[in-house]
């Protein structure tokens, strides 16, 4: 099956946060943890996701307020931090929002992400994952970790399940 045939059963996307909507950099000052940086145009596709029907979460081994933040301004769904297991994790996610996991993508890019994406109906990884994700996915995306990866599997997914029209529209003739 490909991940376009994959993607027309997607009902919710889930990101890991370091290494898929960041380049995986982490920026510590005297306090901890101080700056991540993410793609606004990762951001924007969320959005868009969002605005067609088509819930986004977050799901991180870490925790950081910047995650949280970046979350809320994006309205995003749901955001689980430090679940350092991500296969009970992600099946609790998909749970609470009311999606099986056989009915969500995940995007992760290191081998502690292999559990939930065994469960995803579509796994997809940024171009620059670990080679036994590359190996083990069903989409591997053109772009690197926190440079657009996100927004090409969330194109995909929104083309698939026939959004990606509505989306446009939307961005043409903003209500209001």
């Amino acid at each position: 099956m490909t991940a376009e045939e994959r993607a027309l059963r997607v009902k919710l996307v889930v990101f890991d946060v370091d290494g898929v909507l960041t380049d995986g950099g982490l920026w510590y000052g005297p306090d901890g943890e101080v700056m991540k940086r993410f793609d606004v145009k990762d951001g924007h596709a969320m959005v868009l996701a969002r605005l067609t029907g088509l819930p986004v979460a977050l799901l991180t081994a870490r925790s950081s307020r910047i995650v949280e933040t970046r979350a809320n301004e994006l309205k995003l769904a749901k955001v689980f931090q430090g679940r350092r297991e991500k296969g009970p994790a992600f099946a609790e996610l998909c749970e609470e929002l009311g999606v099986a996991p056989g009915e969500a993508a995940y995007m992760g890019d290191d081998v502690n992400d292999l559990p939930a994406m065994g469960q995803a109906a579509l796994s997809a990884c940024p171009s620059d994952a670990a080679p036994e994700v590359k190996a083990s996915v069903h989409y591997v995306a053109s772009k690197p970790g926190g440079r657009g990866c996100a927004r090409e599997l969330l194109e995909l997914v929104l083309q698939a399940t026939g959004r990606w029209e509505k989306a446009l529209h939307l961005m043409r003739h903003p209500a209001g």
